[in-house]
């Protein structure tokens, strides 16, 4: 992974930890976890796909965007 070997990962997720905190370290990586999950679906083009399934109207708008009219 990346040429790193394990004591070199170790020691950059002690200076993780000391740098940020017990507390901050699992949040910074479900950050970082999310980061690269959503850079993933862009680039499979995941998320254009979904938006195009969405049912449209006869006028051609997307269904829900229609506004009751009173």
């Amino acid at each position: 992974m990346f040429g790193l070997n394990t004591t070199e990962l170790i020691v950059i997720l002690v200076i993780a930890l000391v740098v940020f905190g017990p507390n901050k370290l699992p949040l910074i990586g479900g950050a970082v976890g999310k980061s690269i999950r959503e850079f993933k679906k862009s680039l499979s083009g995941e998320d254009v796909a979904a938006k195009d399934e969405q049912p449209k109207t006869e006028d051609g708008k997307e269904a829900g965007d229609e506004k009751k009219e009173k």
